[in-house]
């Protein structure tokens, strides 16, 4: 499990005294703790492994915005700690499906569900993610069905 494997590399982390992976994994158990207590479990208890990865994918895009801000900020230095952070909390997530293979689905949704134009927009994008759940962003998709439909 995703859950167990952070708190062992937290361990890793402190013997190793990587500060940084220490830092952000220590704040990746944080957010789980919290996930727990928004779902009504116990704090010690133990997410699932989808649920693990929703917290570190909502990690992975925090990551991003502050990259983006800091960027535009001017401030170098900054935007490249966040970016060795989202490398990092991305290494726990699955590969993500290419532009090609999200635009193969779309297609295939498209005309399996006789969808024309944008109006149904919000329907194609419901039915591609849910076929392709945790291997696409959900920004890509939109892309790639607005592109789609023109």
């Amino acid at each position: 499990m995703i859950h167990e494997q952070i708190k062992k590399e937290i361990q890793d982390a402190l013997r190793s005294r990587d500060t940084e992976k220490l830092s952000v994994l220590r704040g990746v158990l944080s957010a789980f703790t919290y996930a727990l207590v928004e779902k009504g479990k116990k704090p010690d208890g133990q997410l699932n492994d989808d649920e693990a990865l929703e917290v570190i994918r909502r990690a992975v895009k925090q990551r991003q915005d502050a990259i983006d801000q800091f960027n535009r900020g001017n401030r170098k230095e900054l935007a490249e700690k966040e970016a060795r952070e989202q490398a990092l909390l991305l290494t726990y997530l699955p590969p993500q499906m290419s532009e090609a293979e999200i635009t193969a689905i779309v297609k295939e949704k498209k005309e399996s569900l006789g969808i024309t134009d944008k109006t149904k927009m919000g329907m194609l994008i419901g039915a591609v993610m849910k076929e392709v759940a945790n291997k696409a962003d959900g920004t890509l998709v939109r892309k790639v069905v607005e592109a789609e439909l023109g």
